[in-house]
């Protein structure tokens, strides 16, 4: 008969998943027994925190849950932080958390935590299993729960003695799929009739549940409507940045040219995001309930639809198929295109040649050697930091599945990221992005590529403080520097240390060559890249 974490590992093993981001724990160590010699590669980091923003960075790529598992108590706390990545992404996520034994309940015991209230607020299940044979039916809603509708993170507590314990009865695991709701055809012909009406449309493309062949269909949609498409916060991999009809990115510091064309438009379309904080710059850009125009929200959770924003139009679909079935109706349209050129030509100046900044180290020519260096299907990652910008608008994302970086604007989130990328893309070249500070909050994981030959290149970018707060401060209050400025450590020695490859640059010309020979090391490889403490980000300083 099986123990409780045979049954766990079995229905990892229905669900399709071929790797688990964990840290060992005595609490789940049946499921680590199970797990040995098992089609499923445990992947051992250093710290939760980076495995469950690797099993997040798994779900966005794959559009499944990843999964990490991690032990009771102080490993669940650290392990917060991806689950709130998965929350504020719409990724799809399961955490499995080592419990104290079911007996031991309510006595707090050592290290016992109610997870419903500590990530009920985060999550959309939280579920403590109490019975061993019940694991199969608590596993498969857990994986349903977390892609459906708007996805997001699941936990799953695990008592100690439910996994050692023996299944009886235990019913053969089942793969989970989520529902794919289509949207009415009353409600496209309103749609396409609107379109056909509107002589300034435009489309935000943004969320999650997209695929290639979604992406695809967008595109074929915007050149046969003549409709410029703008994409929500980090989420520029859901259009061809070359594409004639794109028109940028609607996040941090975004084109004014765009936001006025926002503003300007008599026929938004919100396609598969919700359009919150920081897209709709601080819930300015439309009025709240009533948004002041004409707005279709297309989105796969019907709870987001109207939650916000009044839409003229809410339709409750897959924004991949929506954008197919208008593909196949839009040839009456008959506008002339000038509009949607003008956007696309809008975006080609906003994200042409990159000013000059204090210093010795140009990040702008960086990013501008990479594009011209790197093949496009390349994957760029990130955490959060003023050093982000230079990516996000001088970058040009030309492919499917080729950017992870947090919405919810999570530091630490570019290594375990890269981590998860290249161990699902191995042909792939996966860069990383960092800034100094949010590099070393994941750092020790930088050991975990070593370990497992995921060969990816990390550029830190260093100039010794928090940049982004120190913008903030320099802004609210000028002349007080309190609390930003940090000393480093040499990252480049670090990532020897690891067994990595590295290099320090601290002139322009010297990276080319570094990354060069950064992609020829057969092994994972740091920049560490040293700018000026002035140089706060494009066209800012201290």
């Amino acid at each position: 008969m099986a123990t409780g974490g045979e049954v766990v590992a079995g229905a990892l093993e229905a669900q399709g998943v071929k790797r688990v981001f964990c840290v060992p724990g005595e609490s789940y160590l049946p499921i680590l027994a199970a797990l040995d010699g098992s089609p499923i590669t445990p992947i051992v980091c250093r710290h939760e925190g980076a495995a469950s923003m690797a099993a997040e960075a798994t779900g966005k790529l794959t559009g499944r849950p990843g999964v990490a598992i991690v032990t009771r108590g102080p490993g669940a706390a650290n392990a917060a932080s991806g689950v709130h990545v998965a929350q504020q992404d719409s990724t799809p996520l399961v955490l499995l958390v080592g419990q104290v034994a079911t007996w031991m309940r309510g006595r707090d015991a050592f290290q016992e935590v109610d997870y419903a209230a500590m990530f009920g607020g985060m999550c959309k299940r939280v579920e403590e299993v109490h019975d061993a044979g019940r694991l199969p039916e608590a596993m498969a809603r857990a994986f349903a729960a977390a892609m459906s509708g708007r996805p997001g993170p699941v936990v799953l507590a695990l008592p100690e003695d439910v996994l050692s314990g023996e299944a009886e009865d235990a019913p053969a695991p089942v793969r989970s799929d989520a529902p794919a709701p289509e949207a009415a055809a009353d409600a496209l012909a309103r749609m396409s009739g609107a379109l056909k009406e509107a002589d300034r449309p435009l489309v935000i493309a943004g969320g999650s549940r997209w695929d290639a062949e979604g992406r695809k269909a967008l595109m074929d949609f915007a050149a046969r409507a003549k409709i410029p498409v703008a994409v929500s916060f980090r989420r520029q991999m859901l259009f061809d940045a070359l594409h004639p009809a794109y028109a940028g990115d609607v996040g941090l510091g975004i084109n004014p040219k765009l936001k006025a064309r926002i503003e300007a438009c008599d026929l938004l379309i919100l396609l598969g995001g919700r359009f919150s904080e920081v897209p709709s710059q601080g819930f300015s850009l439309l009025g709240v309930p009533d948004p002041g125009k004409r707005v279709v929200h297309v989105h796969p959770g019907a709870e987001e639809l109207g939650r916000v924003y009044r839409p003229w139009l809410g339709i409750n679909a897959l924004p991949g198929r929506v954008a197919a079935a208008l593909a196949e109706a839009s040839g009456g349209v008959k506008r002339d295109g000038e509009w949607m050129a003008a956007a696309h030509a809008d975006y080609l100046e906003w994200s042409g040649q990159p000013p000059a900044m204090p210093g010795a180290v140009q990040m702008g020519d960086i990013v501008s050697w990479l594009r011209d260096h790197l093949d496009d299907d390349a994957i760029i990652t990130n955490g959060a930091g003023n050093y982000a910008i230079w990516i996000h608008r001088f970058w040009r994302y030309r492919s499917w599945n080729s950017q992870l970086a947090p919405v919810s604007g999570s530091m630490g989130y570019g290594l375990p990221a890269a981590l998860a990328a290249k161990l699902e893309e191995p042909e792939r070249t996966v860069v990383c992005f960092a800034g100094d500070g949010c590099f070393q909050m994941t750092m020790q994981d930088f050991a975990t590529a070593v370990q497992y030959g995921a060969n990816i290149i990390v550029i830190v970018v260093d100039n010794g403080q928090y940049g982004t707060i120190r913008m903030h401060q320099t802004r609210r209050f000028p002349g007080r520097d309190c609390a930003t400025r940090i000393t480093n450590a040499d990252f480049a020695a670090y990532a020897e240390a690891c067994g990595g490859a590295a290099w320090r640059v601290e002139k322009t010309e010297d990276f080319f060559t570094a990354f060069r020979q950064a992609r020829k090391a057969g092994k994972p490889a740091l920049i560490h890249v040293k700018i000026a403490p002035e140089a706060l980000g494009p066209g800012i300083t201290a």
